[in-house]
């Protein structure tokens, strides 16, 4: 932190260690999370901090899976529910235990043997005793422990249930055929599940391997490797997870999928349908929903973590259930990369949140956390912009004066370790490195290396704040341009765009591209009318305003001090006094982040999947004693607590009735038709156009090469969109016709609805090109005369409803 010397926030100056932040005796904590790293005689007497106590965490064993399952009608889910409710009642029963957390207890004076004397005869305990003696706990800790991993657990379950139960009554999937369950993917979704299929079905997982690190289809002629474009990681895993699964059933004999002919009527051809694991698609999907049921059970630890209580846990969980559906869409969209990747978001702020509250620095916690960013980047390319606000909370918080330089500057250096092998496994991917989270950590990094300097120009208190935050964000803006042309990167040139169109009139072809979608236009008025429903919005408007109070009324009385003045003492004496981290600090971090969340949400309505979770979160501080200790005794807490969740039921339980309400099944005759016409009547090596979704389509279900596709970040495919969607533009049928030559297509696949959409006002594909080509506004588009009378240009050679697909003329292939 970049403070005057000798500077300490006036939380700091209350901070005082209690019992409850013990690390237990030989407690290895599983999963890759640390258990905390204060030795269990450091217990020193003191003032109880304000703000309450530190505590330990231990984190969940996971959800159970299982086999991707079609509806259960019934009353199975409510009786779930209150299953779940009535668990939530526990809590320590004695005033010690309060403050403690509930993951994991201190033990107590039990007399418990040293570990030097475990060999007698006599002296080894057995059972759930020898389990609690081995992780240091006494027996009520551990039975604590058990329930808190039990609801973890049941939480995992009951989300892994509720997404398989939406994704079949949505589909029923499980009556679809092969074709059908893959047409069900559209858009991006295909795309990516096309690389597991090619994996799969590859004469070996190696071979499989090659054919997608040196792909010909995806971007015709070109040869490119996909893992470095499209963060298939997630398709590479499951496709190997899949090979052995099914190779090991095969060498027993156990049969893994049920397969029967289903009669779909209206004169329809019966088609086979397959269920079970052994059936990729189901083993596909199965997988998805395992990981988010675990992602569950890690918000359940998380919350009860943050607020200190088992209630916080179950608090989080139930507000992630009333307001699911603007939680998550990973029930309607399983391959899409934030389904991945956003579960392990959830475990690498679970860990952040246990750094920011030990004393000490654990090595196992920082690779911990590294493990889990390179788990959360991999497999989505817009993670970058989530951890650009996560490190710029850190540093408010730093600025603040609730995160010391050191720890600050080991968590930078985990997140550069982290981008640098990210960099590595994407095979050099350019957009990492010139990213504006690649340029802040080593902005903030220099910004805390050279605090000293700031402290010598700048006056202590809000002039060194300030000036700390304007070098951050010159800094940052500079050296990522600056990387951007040394290294000639202009993959995220749509990003700038993106972000200039919100606050400018600015727009460009790619930018309206975006914001014509509408979960890429600012956040509708509907959203926050539902949080206010769900009283999800006015208890975190409640909890950051305490928050923010106690903060600036502190900030105000450190100001007023003179802003602190030089001690004797250095930073690292400081550190290892233990006095760098307030009894706070958490706690504002979570605001600072549950802040920047907001302003993503608000710009870009997709990302309130980021916003929603993490209110959830931040509403399960409502049982913090830190927060709500005003409230009185532990009794009086826990009833305006129940009366919230009581509150919120009424309109979260409508909410899930809802989305149970929602019972259909997939059918696209029009594409299948399309598809099944290009399987029987093209060659293989056949090349096509259209549009983005339609593509992702025809390169998932018949393998022909394709010139365009969905994944829209990369500069080169963006120009080759553009000249391929000159079809629905007011040009010449020459000139779309030369454009199509350029890239060698045979075949362009035309959809009337693309011409003649218009979701808004200038948002219609004619409109949007006549942003580019002002030359030929207020002219017929092409694609109104084409769908009339396709000649003399191209030849049509299928037509339905919905699809015609064009032949370019032979002359075009001589051109190439």
């Amino acid at each position: 932190m970049m403070v005057p010397t000798g500077y300490r926030s006036p939380w700091l100056l209350l901070e005082a260690p209690c019992g409850s932040g013990r690390r237990p005796a030989g407690g290895a904590a599983p999963s890759g999370v640390v258990a905390p790293g204060e030795p269990g005689a450091d217990r020193r007497s003191g003032p109880e901090p304000p703000w309450g106590c530190s505590a330990a965490l231990t984190p969940p064993t996971g959800a159970s899976s299982g086999l991707l399952s079609p509806p259960r009608r019934g009353s199975s889910w409510r009786t779930m529910v209150a299953k779940s409710r009535k668990q939530t009642g526990r809590s320590p029963a004695t005033p010690a235990d309060r403050d403690r957390n509930p993951l994991v207890s201190p033990p107590g004076k039990s007399g418990g043997r040293r570990p030097g004397r475990e060999g007698k005869a006599g002296s080894h305990p057995n059972g759930l005793s020898g389990i609690g003696h081995k992780l240091g706990l006494s027996p009520s800790a551990l039975g604590r422990l058990g329930i808190t991993l039990l609801l973890a657990a049941l939480s995992g379950f009951l989300h892994w249930h509720h997404l398989s139960q939406l994704f079949e009554n949505d589909r029923h999937f499980s009556h679809l055929s092969n074709l059908e369950k893959e047409m069900a993917f559209r858009t991006e979704m295909g795309l990516y599940y096309s690389y597991y299929k090619t994996i799969i079905e590859a004469p070996s997982f190696l071979d499989g391997l090659h054919l997608v690190m040196n792909d010909r289809l995806t971007e015709y002629p070109l040869v490119i490797n996909t893992l470095q474009r499209f963060n298939l990681y997630p398709e590479v895993v499951l496709a190997s997870w899949y090979r052995m699964y099914t190779g090991v059933m095969g060498y027993f004999g156990i049969p893994t999928k049920m397969c029967w002919s289903i009669n779909r009527g209206e004169g329809l051809t019966p088609v086979d349908s397959c269920e079970g694991m052994g059936d990729p698609t189901y083993f596909y999907v199965a997988c998805v929903f395992v990981l988010n049921g675990l992602m569950m059970s890690l918000f359940f630890v998380y919350g009860a973590y943050l607020s200190g209580s088992r209630l916080g846990g179950v608090v989080t969980t139930m507000c992630f259930f009333f307001n699911h559906g603007e939680s998550t869409r990973v029930m309607w969209t399983p391959p899409l990369r934030e389904s991945f990747a956003y579960p392990f978001l959830v475990l690498q702020m679970l860990l952040l949140t246990y750094i920011l509250r030990t004393r000490n620095l654990s090595r196992a916690a920082m690779v911990a956390l590294g493990v889990s960013n390179v788990c959360f980047m991999l497999p989505w390319q817009f993670a970058q912009f989530v951890l650009l606000t996560q490190v710029a909370s850190l540093f408010a918080s730093y600025i603040l004066g609730y995160l010391g330089p050191t720890k600050m500057q080991s968590i930078l250096v985990t997140h550069m370790i982290t981008l640098g092998v990210c960099f590595i496994l994407m095979f050099g991917n350019s957009m990492l490195l010139t990213s504006f989270y690649a340029s802040s950590l080593v902005s903030i990094w220099a910004i805390i290396a050279l605090r000293d300097q700031f402290a010598k120009v700048f006056k202590p208190g809000i002039i060194i704040m300030v000036m700390q935050g304007l070098a951050w964000v010159g800094s940052t803006v500079l050296l990522k341009f600056m990387l951007s042309t040394i290294l000639g990167a202009s993959d995220d040139a749509h990003i700038s765009g993106l972000i200039k169109s919100k606050f400018t009139s600015y727009k460009d072809f790619h930018t309206l591209m975006y914001t014509c979608a509408a979960e890429f236009d600012f956040m509708e008025l509907e959203t926050p009318l539902r949080y206010l429903k769900t009283f999800l919005l006015p208890l975190n408007m409640l909890v950051v305003a305490l928050i923010a109070v106690r903060t600036c009324q502190d900030v105000v009385r450190f100001l007023r001090g003179g802003g602190g003045k030089a001690s004797g003492k250095s930073d690292d004496v400081d550190e290892a006094a233990g006095s760098e981290i307030s009894a706070k600090g958490e706690l504002v971090y979570h605001s600072l982040q549950l802040l920047a969340f907001g302003v993503l949400a608000v710009l870009i309505m997709r990302l309130k999947l980021f916003l929603t979770p993490h209110m959830c979160i931040m509403a399960s501080l409502i049982c913090s004693k830190q927060v709500f200790g005003w409230i009185g005794e532990r009794f009086k807490h826990q009833v305006v607590v129940f009366a919230v969740m009581a509150a919120m039921a009424v309109q979260g339980v409508a909410n899930l009735q809802a989305q149970w309400g929602i019972i259909g099944e997939f059918s696209n005759l029009p594409q299948e038709e399309l598809l099944d016409w290009i399987q029987d009547n093209t060659r293989p090596d056949s090349v096509f156009a259209g549009a983005m979704p339609t593509m992702a389509s025809v390169k998932l279900s018949t393998g022909r090469p394709i010139v365009n596709h969905p994944h829209y970040e990369d500069a080169g495919l963006r120009e080759r969109t553009k000249l391929v969607y000159s079809m629905y533009s007011r040009m010449s049928g020459e000139t779309v016709k030369r454009n199509l030559m350029q890239l060698g297509v045979d075949f362009f696949v035309l959809e009337d609805s693309w011409c003649t959409r218009r979701t808004r006002p200038g948002c219609s594909m004619p409109e949007i090109w006549d942003v580019e080509d002002t030359e030929n506004v207020g002219k017929i588009p092409l694609c109104t005369h084409i769908s009339k009378n396709s000649r003399p240009h191209f030849t049509t050679v299928f037509s339905n409803d919905i699809y015609k697909v064009l032949k370019v003329p032979k002359v075009t292939k001589e051109l190439r």
